[in-house]
């Protein structure tokens, strides 16, 4: 990291635009950066989680190799439709069908260990990320301007990244300790926050529309 030499942003890229904190203020925005955290959050935790209790319970390592395999291709594979789905429906509505799956794939790993168990909440996560953090992104980039967009995704790539980092960190530690279904259970919270935060913007944007 200390050796890149990035092109620093010139003074008119700083400069255009409203302020950094009126921009982030916006109520579409905050839906839109915390969905996206959220979604990034939950399936990066229970994704490097979820191999390490294959282990704990008994699992063989090609089991948990194969849950992982199976998972990329069902977190990127979406993408041919979820692009197409955007530009049709808008970036709301995405969203909250991509919190659906996730929430699945929590109620799916709380029903067993079994290998099943532990795949189809892998491939139900992935498919939610899919969706989730894709309509996030989209909706962030119809709450600002071009001559923003600089500050701006930096500010929200920190914030989604950063936290995703958290949550790797977490993975190992909080599964032995508190256990598997506790986890599980907890990450309905954030669920429904993310839920309740793109629900109130689908009835904006559908308010805005009339």
């Amino acid at each position: 990291m200390a050796g890149l030499r990035l092109p620093r942003p010139v003074t008119v890229e700083r400069s255009q635009g409203g302020r950094l904190a009126e921009i982030a203020l916006q109520p579409r925005l905050l839906a839109a950066v915390a969905c996206g955290i959220l979604a990034y959050l939950l399936m990066n935790f229970v994704m490097t989680a979820a191999p390490l209790v294959m282990r704990l319970c008994g699992l063989s390592q090609d089991a948990a190799n194969l849950g992982l395999q199976w998972h990329v291709i069902a977190t990127y594979a979406p993408s041919f439709v979820t692009v197409r789905l955007i530009a049709r429906f808008g970036a709301p509505r995405p969203v909250v069908v991509g919190l659906a799956p996730i929430a699945a794939a929590a109620v799916v790993g709380l029903a067993g260990v079994e290998v099943a168990h532990f795949w189809l909440s892998l491939d139900l996560l992935g498919v939610g990320w899919n969706f989730g953090f894709l309509g996030a992104f989209a909706l962030v980039l119809d709450c600002h301007r071009s001559k923003e967009r600089t500050r701006m995704h930096s500010s929200n790539d920190f914030l989604v990244f950063g936290t995703m980092a958290l949550g790797s960190f977490a993975s190992g530690g909080l599964p032995t300790g508190c256990g598997w279904e506790t986890v599980l259970q907890v990450s309905f919270v954030p669920l429904g926050l993310a839920s309740l935060a793109s629900l109130i913007t689908v009835q904006r944007v559908r308010r805005a529309a009339r």
